[in-house]
């Protein structure tokens, strides 16, 4: 074959003549797609473009990596993962990733944490945070140069909560109007919760009662000599397994007679 294997560039050419020799009977479901797009002629693999700016001091980057893609980092990736490191109830919330063109992002203004075209999320903190550290000089906002990534951090979420609780108290005050003119509401998610969470504890308090009412019992047999399958039966089946010697007076004697001794007197 000598030093380069082209058995992968002639697929498409090898398929078609097994086909067409019945060697095979149905053509493989890849075979128009490499037809119509063949792979590359080219056997020269070329170094994918660096991202990232190298130092001198750096170490350069082993043969086997050489040809792997380089990782793209964006500032906002470390900012997502603090703000839903502690708010990962955040990322229940439904959201909506559609846009218009594709640009909307270019038409925010991020001088608030509210948009009118879009509701509060966690993205809003982020977007809100990167204002503060660099403002936006295309619309003539300059950035604070006292500002630091944790007093970025802690305005954007002081905003966010006070606009959270707005939306609350919102809420509340019109589930109570809807109420006070005849509205009825069924039950919510936190009363349904509670209520499956005291059916289960119900069931665990029963099933526990009835095992620490067995463990006593195999308890007290260890120290009274009775064994267990004794000790879990009712008191009748008790006496009845107590006194296995008795016998009824009706029940004539039998076996070998008395030798000895004085006479039974009628």
């Amino acid at each position: 074959m000598g030093r380069y294997d082209f058995r992968p560039q002639r697929v498409h050419q090898t398929a078609s003549q097994l086909f067409a020799a019945e060697r095979i009977r149905h053509v493989p479901s890849w075979h128009e797609v490499i037809g119509t797009v063949p792979p590359a002629q080219s056997l020269v693999r070329t170094q994918p473009l660096q991202h990232q700016e190298r130092s001198r001091r750096q170490r350069t980057t082993k043969p086997s990596k050489l040809f792997q893609p380089q990782r793209v980092v964006y500032e906002e990736d470390s900012l997502r993962k603090d703000f839903f490191g502690d708010h990962p109830w955040e990322l229940a919330r439904p959201r909506v990733v559609l846009e218009n063109d594709g640009r909307d992002a270019e038409r925010k203004d991020w001088s608030l944490v509210t948009q009118p075209d879009r509701p509060i999320d966690g993205e809003s903190v982020i977007q809100r945070q990167i204002f503060l550290l660099h403002g936006d000089p295309g619309k003539g906002h300059t950035p604070d140069p006292n500002m630091t990534p944790g007093k970025a951090y802690d305005q954007a979420r002081k905003e966010f909560y006070e606009m959270r609780l707005q939306q609350d108290i919102e809420r509340r005050v019109a589930r109570e109007e809807a109420m006070a003119t005849g509205a009825y509401f069924g039950k919510t998610t936190l009363q349904i919760g509670m209520e499956l969470e005291d059916k289960i504890f119900e069931e665990w308090k029963a099933w526990a009662s009835a095992e620490v009412t067995r463990q006593e019992q195999r308890r007290a047999a260890m120290y009274t000599g009775v064994d267990n399958e004794t000790a879990a039966l009712p008191e009748g089946e008790q006496e009845a397994e107590s006194a296995p010697g008795e016998v009824d007076s009706t029940i004539p004697a039998q076996g070998q007679e008395a030798l000895g001794g004085a006479a039974i007197r009628p």
